[in-house]
């Protein structure tokens, strides 16, 4: 065991072996992982603890970080509060498909910093490189190359290598905070997020500062690095950003925004100015980010142009020694363009999710007449995936309650409000003028407002996303149920998501409704889902 020194954590800290076949035996002896086990089987019987949304081990979570590909594993980090020692470490967990995680020891530990904050992975040929926002110090970088990533070595003689203030106290052009990494050629470039340091409205604003080093040690300020950013708020911050390649030729600036939640810039990289040019914008939370909300990303480059990203969730009900959890990973590519030439992004889940599936129950070309509640007596449960394939028909409003209590006191809503959203002129230039006045966005919304009976569960405005269908598409809805969980999946173009608290043992059912006209569900396939931890 490592002793430790100076800000140096009260977790205990080991010399892992460097090669996978000795690392697993350590691992079945090590003192610290078996810790987490017992910890995380201490939790089996919690209501609202998800089974296949991951959950970290013991205590609190936050900001999930560097998620990566090495060696043959899926590699999740993310901030944690060890109970002994509640600063921010970066906890760890490994996956072979993106849905089964196995816990690792705590991969970064403080010092000199005081807490390891937020950050990124770049993975080179022979080892990865973390680069992190370290409090009070300034932004850090750790090198591992063994096989797990167990082992981690912070280079700079452990100092930052971006400090967070001039040595002579001089006011800096930039924030130092949370930073992403990735190569250009032969230079290392880095984006450190943040606001900009001098705005005339008084609000903070957007920014993301840019740097460049050839060896990951002495970098160099350029400039900020977004231009034409007409889409986020006053108020809007640059935190978690993870700026990486997306579709033939696109790029994609993910970031959390403290006030409104996880977001997307989409754009051009400009490869001689060092300047990312933004042409459109994605949400990935439709409100504030707490209660209940979608919060920081991780992401990472993926087969066929698309990424792979992650958020973490925020609690609306205060749960006993755990709180926040990850959503489902989701594949988001280039779906193709609108209109007038914007980027719509194609969002489903990733990863092996069919494997958890048991229990299979189907319906087939149900005719739905209009205004009249169908409770679908064979739908039940509060861990479950149900797929659905819709025709509207006429009908402007399609109405799934999940979670539905058997008198219906608690039940989640999600709705479908065909042709409901904001009509947008350009989109639309060149129709004829009937045409235009009824083509708007759609809207799908995750209404949560009666979700549970217990006054401790904070309440959250219904979650409401645009979404725009074509006039004779069918609606495809994927919805995935854990416990205190729900996301919902739109024709692989949307997504939304909240968390939900029922208080009721009958808040299992699941019914329809179909508002002004009928509709029918052409299919809908409903599982029970796996508990994807070892007991």
């Amino acid at each position: 065991m490592i002793k430790s020194t100076n800000r140096e954590s009260l977790v205990p800290k080991f010399n892992y072996p460097q090669l996978y076949k000795d690392q697993i035996p350590f691992l079945e002896e090590n003192t610290l992982l078996q810790r987490l086990k017992s910890s995380r089987n201490s939790y089996n019987n919690d209501p609202f603890r998800p089974i296949y949304h991951y959950v970290n081990p013991e205590n609190t979570l936050n900001d999930p970080n560097g998620l990566c590909y090495w060696k043959g594993f899926w590699h999740l980090f993310y901030q944690a509060y060890p109970p002994e020692d509640t600063r921010q470490h970066w906890g760890h967990a490994i996956s072979k498909d993106l849905i089964h995680w196995e816990d690792l020891p705590y991969a970064i530990y403080p010092n000199p910093e005081e807490a390891c904050f937020s950050g990124a992975t770049f993975v080179e040929e022979n080892r990865v490189i973390a680069m992190y926002h370290g409090t009070k110090v300034g932004n850090m970088i750790a090198i591992s190359n063994d096989d797990l990533l167990l082992n981690w070595n912070k280079i700079n003689n452990q100092k930052p290598v971006i400090k967070i203030s001039n040595n002579d106290g001089m006011e800096l052009p930039y924030k130092v905070f949370d930073p992403c990494i990735w190569k250009k050629g032969e230079y290392y470039y880095s984006l450190s997020g943040g606001t900009l340091p001098h705005n005339p409205t008084g609000r903070r604003k957007r920014a993301n500062f840019l740097f460049r080093s050839k060896d990951l040690i002495n970098w160099k300020y350029l400039h900020p690095f977004v231009e034409g950013d007409n889409f986020t708020r006053v108020g809007d911050d640059g935190a978690c950003p993870y700026f990486w390649p997306i579709g033939d030729d696109r790029y994609i600036l993910y970031f959390f925004s403290h006030m409104s939640g996880g977001q997307a810039l989409l754009g051009d990289y400009d490869k001689e100015r060092d300047k990312f040019l933004v042409t459109s914008h994605h949400e990935f939370n439709f409100g504030a980010a707490h209660p209940g909300g979608i919060h920081a990303p991780s992401a990472t480059t993926y087969k066929n142009d698309k990424n792979i990203v992650i958020f973490n969730m925020n609690n609306s009900k205060n749960t006993h020694k755990w709180n926040q959890i990850m959503s489902l990973p989701r594949e988001v590519g280039i779906f193709g363009k609108d209109k007038i030439n914007r980027d719509v992004l194609s969002i489903k889940p990733a990863g092996d999710i069919e494997s958890l599936r048991y229990n299979h129950k189907s319906i087939q070309n149900l005719e739905i007449a209009p205004n009249k509640e169908i409770l679908l007596e064979n739908i039940t449960g509060n861990t479950l995936e149900i797929n659905m394939e819709i025709n509207l028909n006429k009908s402007t409003m399609f109405e799934l309650k999940v979670l539905r209590s058997e008198n219906s006191e608690e039940f989640t809503k999600i709705s479908f409000y065909k042709n409901r959203g904001f009509r947008d002129w350009e989109k639309y230039e060149g129709w004829e003028v009937e045409k235009r006045l009824n083509a708007t966005d759609s809207i799908v919304s995750i209404d949560s407002s009666h979700s549970s009976l217990d006054p401790d569960v904070l309440s959250r405005p219904p979650e409401s996303a645009p979404f725009y269908i074509e006039e004779n598409e069918k609606l495809f809805l994927r919805v995935f149920i854990d416990k205190s969980v729900l996301e919902v999946f739109v024709n692989e173009r949307q997504c939304v998501a909240t968390r939900v608290y029922p208080s009721k043992k009958d808040s299992i059912g699941v019914s329809v409704l179909s508002k002004g006209s009928n509709s029918k569900i052409i299919s809908l396939d409903a599982y029970d889902m796996k508990n994807i931890y070892k007991k």
